[in-house]
């Protein structure tokens, strides 16, 4: 099963209680503290985080399976787990950047 999780906007402005995730060198908002469902995104210079993501709107899913979601897609960005029981992987969908979410149960 497929359900719309969010939409993510790459942003250079600085939003209140931002999430840095270090490795990428990203910091993000909660996109359940926003009523339109919207993740901002903040890229550092340097951050490793495909050009697609840095400049592109995403949208994104959650997802039952995400190994089975990637079958025969272009993969953007591999799974990766960017915080505790949250799995992500990224496609291009006709050159846009998509995100398949697999979250576990508290």
């Amino acid at each position: 099963m497929r359900e719309f999780h969010h939409i993510g906007i790459p942003s250079r402005q600085q939003r209140p209680n931002e999430i840095y995730l270090q490795d990428a060198k990203l910091y993000v908002t909660a996109v359940d503290a926003d009523p339109m469902k919207i993740e901002w995104l903040r890229f550092e210079a340097g951050s490793p985080m495909p050009k697609e993501l840095q400049t592109m709107t995403h949208l994104a899913y959650k997802v039952d399976d995400l190994g089975a979601e990637l079958k025969g897609r272009k993969v953007l960005i591999p799974p990766f787990t960017p915080m505790p029981g949250v799995n992500v992987a990224f496609i291009l969908h006709e050159g846009v950047p998509v995100e398949f979410m697999q979250i576990s149960a508290p």
